[in-house]
Formats: structure tokens, C-alpha cells, sequence
């Protein structure tokens, strides 16, 4: 752009003084912004005290045919602030195997010092997806992970709602592929958009909202396109007598199906925009409305419309498929919330286990235990290597095989009642009264472990950790609608190293202007 001779007589006619400069310039000023804030971004990283949760995914470029992999680091800072920080932007060549990627995201890790202080790995519902955390599993350090790994992979709950609700449209499809139609053909010119409204007019209908068309491989843009057809019902027909290149009218069972569905979906809809949220969103908030999903799918078998039973037959399948993997993380998070603690699990899970519901409580439960003894053995270890480091060597100090006896009492004692104060601790937290909740609680849970990590200090850093870790891969995916305009038509030849650092560069600046307009 800068090199073309439009731009340059446009830029001289605003101002005669102004020299504009060459790509090459621009080039490498985009790139030495790139190094500087990637420099903060890593030791903002490096010194942080959390683990930070990482999520993944793939995209393929229309314009330049290449495959890249975003890597996004999601985490609570010192001043307890959920952050997420694009780290890499990578062109990952083909074949897009387990193996290639898991080299990728390995080198990231590596090359960004993270590998021993992850907490969860956050990607899509494919089998090269399992296959690449197996690879990246046995390449880490497992003692490193929490719980050796057993919680290090999170699948996208995002992605896992819209494979069930795409199982589910599957069964109207006949009725939704009417509707979808009859919107693209009053939004095929604006000729035809005028006269839609017209009529709309002329019934009464109220306007504020207009037809939408959808992108068919995203159910929440079918459900907004359903739900704003239905606003017209009455509209499609009345049209038919006056364009007689209409040829296909919904009909009222077709309505009456969309309705059906619109109403069910609505919920699907609102916990899927929860969960892709990047900036508000903590790990407390998923457990209770992945539960609601499912009791609600359990409750719709009962419907007396073979449609209505065999869409959520769909579903239920589906939804069972991923069920016993995905909610594990989610519950321990939950019993971390101060308003609910161990109710909302005791509350729920009677209702979806009525078999083994005491079981699974205790599983949870036994997580949570689990997690506080790691966390409060490594702080101890923590804490015995500093005091070591400041007594001196044995070649610097007289024998003194007193003071000696009991240092190694002291580590005795530490180590023989770390158990019980552990479970102290824990047990007080869930023992005491839960604190109390309004129906329009806009409670801050980062706020209330953060001025209370002196009263329990082990979950304190359990709760820093846990509550930061994502269930949707939309942040990672929210870049690509980005790339997709910066490798455009008009600049499809940038080569790959730019694009990350067009990318990230743009990542970082927005996120310390959002940091200064917190702290302002």
C-alpha cells in the first residue's frame, strides 16, 4: 500500500511535508515492536507465580492455502485478574499429523519456559488432538503437571454443544433447510428486502430486528436465524401470492417444529455464549450449567413428539459420549466457589447419578483432597530448599551436631503432620457457613480468595490455578477472524513470520491498553 503511487500522491495532497516510508521501513518497525513485547509478554509469563492454562487450535487460510496454529496462555495474574495472552501464531506445514503437532506445541512450551507450570491444555473433540496430548504428555515432565496429568486434558465444551445440537438438527432438517430458503431469497437483493418489509409493515409485525441468514456449520447462528424467522411466521405466506418466484413456503408444521426447537435450543444458546467468553468467565460458572444441559436433554425424552424424542435421542447420545471426560475439573472448580462449595454437587448429582450419587461426590471430593496434598508437599519442599540454602556448609561453620538433631527434627515434625494439616485446612474451609448469595449476585470469586489467601493459603493457590483455566477453545479460535483479514485477497504473498508477528504484536498492545484502562 505504502508503495503505491495512489497512496503516495493521497498522502502528499494531506500533507506536502510528510515523507511517507517504505515497506521495508514499516516492516521492520513491526518487527522490532514484536521483539519488544515479546519480551514483556515473556517475562510477564515466566514470573507470574500461576499455572497457566494453554489453548490450541487450527486454521487454514483461504487466500494462502497454509495451515497455522494459534496458541493462547490463559491465567490469573499477581492482582488476581484473569488474563489471556496470544503466544504464538505458527504456520504449521502439511500433513497436520499428531506427531507435527505436537512437535509445534512442544517447541512453544519450551521455547516460552512453560512446561513446568501448565495446568490444563484446552483443544477440539478429534482424535488428532487425543493422540497429540498422549505425545506431549510423554514428553513432559509428569511430576510437573497436577496430579502427574491426570487433569491436563480439558476438551472444548463449546465445541462438544455444538456437535450435540448438530446431531439434534439433523432430525428437522427438512424444516430448517424451508426456513433457511425462504430467508435467503427475501435477503437475495434489496428489492426483495423492501418488499419484506413492507409486508411486514402492513401485518403489524414489529421490524426492529431483520431477517438473518446463517452459516450452516455454526448451530448458534441456525438458532438466531430460526428464532428471528419466527418473528415473520406470518409474513412468508401472505408474500407467496405476490412473487411468483417463491416457491417454498414453511408450512405450520414446519413452524410449529422451529418453535419446539427454538424454545430448547435457548438454553444451549446462552451456556454457549458463557463459555466462549474470554475476558469474565471463571471455571466456577460451568460445572452447574453442564449440568442443567444434561437434566434438561433427560427431561425432553419424556416429550410427546416423535420429533422432540428423537432429536434429543440424538443429543443424549452424543452428549453421553464426552460426559464422563469433560466434568471432573469443572466440579473441583465449583466446590471452590465460597457460595456453594460441596452443595451444588450434593444438589446435583442425586439427580444425574440416582444410582451413585454418593460415589460421585466422593470423587470430587477426593480430587480436591488430592490436589491440596500436592500442593501443600511441594510448597514444603519449597520452603526446606530456601532454609537449607541459608545455612551454611559444613566447610564454613564449626560441627554443631545439636543444631543439626534438630533441623532434622523440624523436617520430621513438617513432614509427619503435613497430612492432617492439610485436611485441616480443607475440611475447615468446607465446614464453614457458605457465604450468602442474591439473585443478582455480581460476586467477584477472584476477589474473595485473593484477600482470603492467608486463611487458607493451600487453596488459595489452588483456586489461583484452577479458576483460570478455560473449557472453550474461542479464544484461540476468536484470532482467526482476525488472520482472516490480515492474509486478505490484496495481501496474500505476507510471509508467515510476519503474520505472527502481525498477530501477536497486535495481541499484546491491546491487552496492556486493557490493562491500563483497569488500572485507570
Amino acid at each position: 500500500m505504502v508503495d503505491h503511487i495512489g497512496f503516495k500522491m493521497y498522502s502528499n495532497a494531506l500533507q506536502p511535508l510528510f515523507k511517507v516510508c517504505s515497506r521495508n521501513t514499516i516492516k521492520k518497525d513491526i518487527f522490532k515492536v514484536f521483539e519488544v513485547e515479546r519480551e514483556k509478554t515473556m517475562k510477564l509469563l515466566d514470573t507470574n507465580r500461576s499455572r497457566i492454562a494453554i489453548t490450541t487450535d487450527m486454521w487454514t487460510s483461504n487466500n494462502q492455502k497454509r495451515g497455522f496454529m494459534t496458541i493462547t496462555s490463559h491465567f490469573i495474574d499477581d492482582a488476581w485478574n484473569l488474563q489471556s495472552r496470544l503466544i504464538r501464531f505458527i504456520y504449521v506445514p502439511c500433513p497436520h499429523t499428531a506427531e507435527v503437532l505436537a512437535d509445534a506445541l512442544l517447541e512453544c512450551m519450551f521455547e516460552w519456559n512453560l512446561d513446568r507450570k501448565l495446568s490444563t491444555l484446552t483443544v477440539d473433540n478429534c482424535s488428532t488432538n487425543d493422540s497429540m496430548i498422549a505425545i506431549v504428555l510423554d514428553k513432559i515432565c509428569s511430576s510437573s503437571l497436577m496430579l502427574d496429568g491426570r487433569l491436563f486434558h480439558m476438551r472444548c465444551c463449546a465445541h462438544i454443544l455444538n456437535l450435540v445440537v448438530r446431531d439434534g438438527l439433523e432430525v428437522i432438517k427438512k424444516s430448517i433447510e424451508k426456513i433457511r430458503y425462504s430467508v435467503a431469497f427475501w435477503l437475495g437483493t434489496q428489492k426483495r428486502e423492501e418488499k419484506f418489509l413492507e409486508a411486514a409493515r402492513q401485518l403489524r409485525v414489529p421490524t426492529s430486528k431483520m431477517l438473518e441468514l446463517d452459516c450452516k456449520t455454526r448451530w448458534n447462528s441456525t438458532y438466531s436465524m430460526l428464532k428471528t424467522a419466527m418473528i415473520y411466521k406470518d409474513v412468508f405466506p401472505r408474500l407467496k401470492h405476490r412473487e411468483p418466484l417463491y416457491k417454498e413456503v414453511p408450512s405450520e408444521s414446519d413452524w410449529a417444529k422451529t418453535k419446539e426447537l427454538v424454545d430448547k435450543l435457548a438454553m444451549f444458546y446462552d451456556v454457549t455464549v458463557l463459555f466462549s467468553g474470554t475476558k469474565y468467565p471463571t471455571a466456577n460458572l460451568y460445572f452447574k450449567n453442564i449440568c442443567a444441559i444434561r437434566l434438561a436433554i433427560y427431561d425432553w425424552l419424556s416429550s410427546e413428539q416423535e420429533e422432540v424424542q428423537a432429536m434429543t435421542l440424538h443429543m443424549q447420545t452424543k452428549f453421553e459420549k464426552y460426559w464422563d471426560t469433560m466434568h471432573g475439573l469443572m466440579g473441583v472448580a465449583s466446590i471452590l466457589d465460597p457460595r456453594y462449595k460441596m452443595k451444588q454437587i450434593e444438589f446435583l448429582c442425586p439427580l444425574i447419578y440416582p444410582n451413585n450419587a454418593a460415589q460421585e461426590i466422593k470423587k470430587y471430593k477426593d480430587i480436591l483432597y488430592d490436589l491440596v496434598k500436592e500442593y501443600q508437599s511441594k510448597s514444603q519442599q519449597s520452603q526446606q530448599v530456601q532454609s537449607e540454602s541459608l545455612i551454611p556448609t559444613s566447610s564454613s561453620r564449626p560441627s554443631m551436631p545439636k543444631l543439626d538433631l534438630v533441623k532434622q527434627l523440624d523436617v520430621f515434625v513438617s513432614h509427619s503432620t503435613a497430612h492432617g494439616h492439610v485436611k485441616s485446612e480443607l475440611d475447615h474451609y468446607l465446614e464453614e457457613s457458605l457465604l450468602p448469595r442474591n439473585d443478582d449476585d455480581d460476586f467477584d470469586i477472584l476477589c474473595w480468595w485473593k484477600s482470603n489467601g492467608i486463611k487458607y493459603p493451600t487453596l488459595h493457590d489452588i483456586a489461583r490455578d484452577i479458576l483460570a483455566i478455560p473449557v472453550s477453545t474461542v479464544a484461540s479460535e476468536s484470532c482467526f477472524s482476525t488472520s482472516g483479514r490480515i492474509i486478505s485477497p490484496h495481501r496474500s504473498r505476507l510471509h508467515s513470520k510476519t503474520v505472527e508477528a502481525l498477530m501477536c504484536a497486535r495481541d499484546w498492545l491491546w491487552s496492556e491498553i486493557r490493562g491500563i484502562e483497569i488500572f485507570l
